[in-house]
């Protein structure tokens, strides 16, 4: 910041005041003030404004909750992760809010707002840029029920559906929540499950064989966000002696003989979060817990990752919006010179660039998460856009705090650990690019324009 003060001009706050915007159109005409005039807002406000009323109710509960239940406790859980009293505490309470649903309690009345009329990748947005500003691990375990909860929803098969939805209203009766988790990757199996020409040469490690009743598994699956605390895990294995062009979903609950939580990794970021390592020796699944149709699961984890892949954008929107919201209070309140350091010129620019970022990747994401169905190209593009700049925001937000910027206290280095991990799961941020052209590469070969 040393060039700071080189830079800085005295200020002349009482002319500043009369020249400024607000005062300006104040003193105007009332004919122009009509026309112009607009109170303060924070750019969060305005765009919550712009929002549906149950989509705004839906803003404001995830960020209160957030504020209330996951920011004091995000910097001891990155330290301290797994605590299995404190995630219970933080569950049950995101339960009693309503948020393992899009469907979120009203506070008077105790009825679901009509959140149904709006897409389901539009609300999980919103939802996770609130959870995740105030902590991208907390944001991310709650993040990835929904995920497991998605092959459930495509499906189709409402018998399935409804069997798992009385499970898991009869544990929250109890108070408890019953939790989903998704697992695809496995030992030699990463990123080219998640892509075409990648999958039509891999060969699957996890592998179902047909059983009297049912189906037999065995095999290894690894980083399964939430897997540790899961009552039952979406595992996606192929047919004995078949590709992943077999691929079938199954639902494999907690206690099943042979099914084993191994370790959870010691991770870079979103660490109260736990990617875990599951092994699965001859575990036997009945025939009612095949998610879909046989071989159908290479469809459905394709689209799941669709309808995910926007929500994780948003996650990286919320983890950058934090940093960007710690370090405003930082520069706010340090001073240099006898000033704060936003009175300065440069860190002005700087925090408005930040902004900027921000309002572009809250643009994209909305852009996209409101249409009905979200194409490949359209989830992948969000994702990749969104991870990068957010990035970049949380680079920006450090440098910003200078050396203050890499202590655990001022959280912007949390975020910068907690956001890169948006730009590897649910598929490297390259993955998604070669996803973007697959959906695109007819129209790009053809007139029909980018």
């Amino acid at each position: 910041m040393k060039n700071s003060a080189s830079i800085a001009k005295p200020h002349d706050s009482a002319t500043e005041r009369r020249l400024s915007p607000d005062e300006a159109f104040a003193a105007a005409r009332t004919e122009l003030q009509a026309l112009v005039r607009y109170a303060p807002r924070s750019m969060w406000e305005q765009d919550t404004a712009a929002l549906p009323l149950p989509l705004q109710y839906l803003r404001r509960h995830a960020r209160h909750f957030a504020a209330r239940e996951l920011a004091p406790r995000a910097l001891d859980t990155d330290l301290a992760p797994h605590d299995r009293d404190v995630e219970r505490q933080v569950l049950r309470s995101a339960l009693q809010a309503g948020l393992f649903f899009n469907s979120v309690p009203h506070p008077e009345e105790g009825r679901p707002l009509p959140l149904d009329d709006y897409p389901l990748a539009w609300t999980a947005s919103l939802k996770n840029e609130e959870l995740a500003a105030g902590c991208g691990g907390w944001a991310l375990m709650l993040a990835a029920h929904a995920l497991g909860a998605t092959p459930l929803v495509l499906c189709g098969d409402a018998a399935t559906l409804a069997r798992v939805m009385e499970k898991a209203k009869a544990k929250g009766r109890a108070g408890e929540p019953y939790l989903l988790a998704y697992a695809i990757t496995e030992p030699a199996s990463g990123s080219d499950v998640e892509e075409t020409r990648g999958a039509a040469v891999a060969r699957p490690g996890t592998i179902a064989r047909p059983s009297e009743g049912g189906w037999r598994l065995t095999g290894r699956k690894l980083y399964t966000s939430g897997g540790d605390i899961a009552d039952a895990v979406m595992v996606f294995a192929a047919l004995e002696g078949e590709g992943l062009e077999s691929w079938t979903c199954f639902l494999v609950e907690r206690d099943t003989p042979g099914f084993t939580r191994v370790r959870n990794e010691v991770k870079m970021g979103q660490r109260a979060s736990a990617a875990t390592e599951l092994l699965l020796e001859d575990v036997f699944v009945p025939d009612e817990h095949v998610i879909g149709e046989l071989r159908e699961g290479w469809a459905l984890n394709r689209a799941s990752l669709n309808f995910s892949r926007i929500p994780v954008a948003a996650l990286a929107l919320g983890i950058a919006r934090g940093a960007v919201e710690a370090a405003i209070e930082f520069v706010a309140c340090f001073e240099l010179g006898g000033r704060p350091l936003l009175e300065y010129q440069e860190v002005e620019l700087q925090v408005a660039e930040m902004i900027a970022q921000l309002s572009m990747m809250r643009s994209t994401i909305w852009e996209y998460a409101r249409r009905p169905i979200p194409t490949q190209a359209a989830a992948s593009l969000a994702k990749v856009s969104c991870s990068d700049a957010a990035l970049q925001v949380c680079t920006s937000a450090m440098q910003l705090l200078s050396n203050h910027g890499v202590l655990h206290r001022e959280r912007v280095e949390k975020a910068w650990r907690d956001v890169r991990l948006t730009q590897i799961y649910e598929g490297t941020n390259d993955i998604n690019r070669l996803a973007i052209i697959e959906d695109l590469r007819q129209s790009l070969a053809g007139d029909g324009g980018v």
